[in-house]
């Protein structure tokens, strides 16, 4: 008896599931709002990893919430005329939980929840043009993530991508590689050639194929393309002479560098220094994986326990820009086999910190050590504290972090004692604090923290997040 009644409970929450699914589905493509649970997306997908998602929130962020009551705070909000958002229907579901002998019916709670976010006005959305400059594992993740998350084009429209290829085999290379990933795995949607115009028709998106050498010699508006964000996965230029060749194109209006920008170029960890720009900034740049992934730890330890000194130790995976196998490199080490060695190499992060947290100036060193896989990153932070503590202590700083304030999209608390680098391929975070690997020193002082980051995937939605800032289409948020 408690195998079948549990079955038909299992299968009453998949339905639900499914009904939220369609729900969801709704307010993205004809209200542009977007749902996500305890900040993790609901948009594109699955009955089961829907109401895994909820597991989550029963386990891990310890909100008694179930798929149900989920559901019908969602329906509630398709009677509503809401702005342009994005609105953590976790929280929202909680909130209900705890309130609802406070409201007569669920459209008085809705209604009281979103106030402010009733109403298009609220938020007008003026859509921007992207193009990516340049198609290697940055470029084609960061098209895939634009297409994705492109509901109804009033965000980032992706436009053109421009490569050196000149022959239709080329582009259908481009699309091959974009349409099945190794790593990432195939892309949820359809690629067509349409060789004839030169384009990608994804997912309905019409995307320019343009072949060019160097950046100053396109004419974007040509291709309808105005008053762009465009963002270079090259790596070739990153100073603001090099890089200020793209603002020489006609159709350009701000340039976003994927790597450490050199000179006086803002180097930008969002979360942390978004704002700290110069108003007239026209050029960028998203700093490094690492940059990104180890910032919002230190900033969140440095605002609440200080930091006196420390190493960081990155244990990253290879690169395009090692060898498979032993060739010359003009750096030291990087010409040894990747996939058959551990390589000691340098690394600018913890210098790079500073721009983002100068208060840090000086008080990190750091290093890498590329390891033959393919993906995914470990930063080991070796701190001495202002402050002393525990483990307990710091573990808690670190989840009150990844569940309420400013950098709960960019922080993830993990409680699993079995977690290890290919469980984190695809996650959108780019900090994952590993809690049960935390040290602490028996005097509270020094402290060892474990970091995991997907160096592309949860790097390139950190780029998206900026991209979204500077083209001033960041969304309401509920969260």
């Amino acid at each position: 008896m408690a195998y079948e009644q549990d079955l038909q409970e299992w299968i009453k929450a998949e339905k639900a599931a499914i009904e939220l699914i369609h729900v969801t589905g709704n307010l993205w493509f004809e209200k542009s709002v977007e749902l996500v649970i305890f900040r993790n997306q609901v948009v594109d997908r699955s009955a089961s990893q829907i109401l895994s998602l909820i597991q989550y929130a029963k386990e891990i962020v310890k909100k008694p919430i179930n798929i149900f009551d989920a559901l019908l705070v969602a329906k509630e909000m398709l009677s509503f005329e809401l702005s342009p958002s994005r609105i953590d229907l976790g929280r929202l579901t909680y909130e209900w939980f705890l309130e609802r002998e406070k409201y007569g019916n669920i459209k008085e709670f809705v209604s009281d929840k979103l106030a402010t976010f009733i109403g298009k006005d609220k938020k007008n959305l003026v859509p921007k043009d992207v193009v990516l400059y340049g198609f290697g594992r940055i470029g084609r993740i960061l098209a895939r993530e634009f297409i994705i998350q492109a509901g109804k084009g009033e965000q980032l429209r992706l436009r053109a991508i421009v490569t050196r290829d000149k022959t239709d085999e080329d582009l259908i290379k481009r699309a091959a590689l974009l349409r099945t990933d190794s790593v990432h795995g195939p892309f949820p949607g359809t690629i067509i050639e349409d060789i004839q115009n030169r384009t990608l028709i994804i997912n309905g998106h019409t995307v320019h194929m343009i072949s060019a050498k160097t950046p100053e010699e396109i004419d974007y508006t040509k291709y309808g393309i105005n008053n762009a964000l465009l963002i270079d996965n090259t790596g070739v230029a990153r100073d603001r002479e090099g890089l200020s060749k793209h603002l020489l194109s006609k159709g350009i209006d701000k340039v976003l560098l994927t790597a450490p920008g050199k000179g006086d170029i803002p180097n930008i960890v969002y979360g942390i220094n978004h704002a700290n720009h110069v108003k007239d900034e026209r050029i960028f740049s998203a700093a490094s994986c690492t940059t990104n992934a180890i910032v919002p730890i230190l900033a969140v330890v440095n605002n609440t326990l200080g930091i006196e000194r420390g190493h960081i130790e990155t244990v990253h995976a290879y690169t395009n820009d090692q060898n498979l196998l032993d060739n010359y490199h003009k750096k030291y080490r990087r010409g040894r086999s990747a996939v058959l060695n551990l390589v000691i190499t340098e690394t600018g992060a913890a210098k790079a910190v500073s721009k983002a947290i100068p208060e840090l100036e000086g008080k990190l060193t750091g290093n890498a050590v590329r390891v033959p896989t393919p993906d995914v990153s470990l930063a080991i932070l070796n701190l001495t504290l202002n402050k002393t503590t525990d483990k307990e202590s710091i573990n808690g700083i670190l989840k009150d972090a990844a569940l309420k304030g400013d950098l709960v999209e960019q922080i993830l608390y993990s409680y699993s004692n079995e977690l290890v680098s290919s469980d984190l391929v695809g996650c959108p975070q780019t900090s994952i604090v590993d809690s049960p690997a935390t040290l602490i020193s028996k005097d509270g002082k020094n402290v060892v923290l474990y970091i995991w980051y997907d160096n592309e995937y949860g790097y390139s939605r950190q780029v998206v997040r900026l991209a979204k800032y500077l083209s001033n289409v960041i969304r309401l948020t509920y969260y």
